[in-house]
């Protein structure tokens, strides 16, 4: 389990960029946690490979899944509606804390499983209707490590970031706005979970 104690004073980078603002968090658990959460959800997490329906054609998703969240919080994304699976223990303390970096009382997480480096993400954005105007999301990486690209909508520019694991990115107000984000697909890339977490609003 992954305790409070487990937990580095954090060494905070903030990311000042147009029209937002993150901050990265290269250590916000320590490697024997981070492999120890690491196990234990690839274990644990009910995982499933949904079925995504973009631009009419529907596919299984790139990566398993498992969306947790207090009761009866669904999350709806590419014309699919994800029921919430009951949290694991392992999870509510450590919610807590990232709630408490973010400044969010975190209700939710997506659980992401990159099997390998033909798992991926396109290019999107966490702002579904029930995630508020602006919301702020925080993604704990687990295992291996996967570039992150970020592009603004209207300029074109990009950042990458690294996300290695026991590393905490959170990504605040216009990021979801003005910004896209994608994990491209990767050859030889090892096992990663991924955790973002959200507030939804009921």
């Amino acid at each position: 389990m992954v305790t409070q104690s487990s937990l580095f004073t954090p060494e905070i980078e903030l990311l000042e960029l147009l029209d937002g603002k993150c901050t990265f968090v290269r250590e916000f658990l320590n490697s024997k946690d981070s492999i120890r959460l690491y196990e234990t959800m690839l274990d644990k997490v009910p995982w499933t490979q949904d079925k995504l329906t973009l631009y009419g054609k529907t596919h299984l998703a790139p990566r398993m899944s498992c969306w947790m969240a207090d009761a009866n919080l669904s999350y709806r994304y590419s014309n699919m509606t994800m029921q919430p699976t009951p949290w694991l223990a392992e999870l509510k303390e450590l919610t807590h804390a990232v709630g408490t970096q973010a400044g969010v009382d975190f209700n939710s997480v997506l659980v992401n499983h990159y099997r390998n480096g033909q798992d991926s993400n396109g290019w999107h954005a966490d702002n579904e209707p029930e995630l508020g105007p602006d919301p702020i999301v925080a993604s704990l990486s687990l295992g291996g490590t996967r570039d992150f690209r970020l592009r603004h909508n209207a300029s074109k520019k990009t950042h990458t970031l690294a996300l290695t694991s026991g590393s905490l990115l959170i990504m605040y107000s216009g990021m979801q706005t003005h910004w896209q984000h994608t994990i491209p697909k990767r050859a030889h890339a090892e096992s990663r979970i991924n955790l973002t977490f959200r507030y939804i609003y009921s």
